[in-house]
């Protein structure tokens, strides 16, 4: 078994990250997810610190089982004291019960199946229902409604089918989709609740279903005429090539890292919003932090309570962070950036931890 924990800042809390498996994971991918997460926590206000952990491995070994379990006992010295485990890529809610059990904590790890106590996160799709909460504040801000508002989403994987499931209920019209295998668009709009009984009983697959007519290259969802582009599928996948290209008014970042520091400056230039992704797809480490106090009580957190927690906490935030930044002239990322770092160096003054002129 090969890893790699990165454990970036706790002044404000225990580090709490999610743990992704993979066969190219990097030293470098886990300390940027790290420090993305050392912001999400602080964005939100919610007291815990920045770390991420990552296992070299396939998913899919059949060996799976034993190299979560040596990737536990090897970190006996740091989970839950340090760091406690969670679910990212490659991880299941399986895997999250096998690093409990393991260590003997249930405090270990979240993410677990619900039977053991767990927030069935991808159920309630709380990452998705944050951002779209995120698309509405956003709009909102503009002046805009959100009903018949045009949006595209690349990834409609947890995150991006829970999005526009959101977005279809609050009355958004869904006009671009994507997953691995292919892209879809209908400038007249998806049928929303036909796209996720596909999704459910395809996966990645359902694009296969699409109409040769409204089947397009892979990529150029995020280039279709829109008001609004999710992108929620992988990183670094909006670079400044494909900004001076978009055609939304709004971006609101589903994923993590999903558009380059130069992407963002051009976009601004170009008068289209971003709503950064620690502000947006926060939803995550919002119902985590209703998973991280119920690891060692005998009761089950309240979904509708993280539904409500989820669009409360995403929706002020968004809105903070955009007259934050309309106010300094600055890009959001950096408003967003800066009320997260003061809140860490903070923690870390109270803390003693920030060396003191002499």
């Amino acid at each position: 078994m090969r890893g790699v924990l990165v454990i970036d800042n706790t002044a404000r809390g225990t580090g709490k990250g999610g743990t992704r498996m993979s066969p190219t994971v990097t030293v470098g991918e886990i300390a940027r997810l790290a420090r993305v997460m050392t912001w999400k926590w602080a964005a939100v206000d919610l007291f815990h610190g920045g770390a991420k952990a990552g296992i070299f491995a396939d998913p899919d070994s059949p060996d799976k089982e034993r190299i979560v379990r040596a990737f536990a006992r090897r970190l006996a010295d740091q989970i839950p004291a340090s760091y406690v485990a969670g679910l990212d890529m490659g991880m299941t809610e399986h895997d999250a019960a096998i690093i409990q059990d393991e260590l003997g904590d249930r405090g270990a790890a979240v993410g677990v199946p619900e039977p053991l106590g767990g927030v069935p996160y991808d159920q309630l799709g709380v990452t998705g229902h944050g951002v779209a909460e995120a698309v509405e504040a956003a709009l909102a801000h503009q002046g805009r409604s959100i009903a018949g508002a045009r949006v595209a989403v690349q990834g409609f994987g947890a995150v991006g089918a829970a999005a526009a499931k959101r977005l279809h209920e609050l009355g958004a019209q869904l006009v671009a989709l994507s997953t691995i295998d292919g892209s879809v668009h209908d400038p007249d709009g998806l049928d929303v609740p036909k796209w996720l009984d596909a999704r459910a009983d395809f996966g990645d697959a359902c694009v296969a279903k699409a109409s040769a007519a409204h089947r397009i290259p892979r990529g150029d969802e995020l280039l279709v005429d829109c008001d609004v582009l999710i992108p929620a599928a992988g990183q670094d996948v909006i670079d400044e090539d494909v900004a001076a290209k978009i055609r939304a008014g709004l971006i609101v970042e589903g994923a993590n890292l999903p558009t380059t520091p130069e992407a963002r400056v051009l976009l601004a230039g170009r008068e289209i919003t971003v709503v950064p992704d620690f502000i947006a797809n926060a939803g995550g480490a919002i119902a985590a932090g209703f998973a991280m106090d119920a690891r060692h009580s005998a009761f089950r957190p309240e979904p509708t309570a993280i539904l409500a927690a989820v669009a409360e906490r995403t929706r002020n935030n968004t809105v903070l962070v955009l007259d934050t930044a309309h106010r300094s002239g600055r890009l959001p990322h950096e408003a967003a950036l800066d009320l997260a770092k003061q809140r860490v160096r903070t923690a870390m003054e109270l803390r003693g931890r920030v060396p003191q002129p002499a």
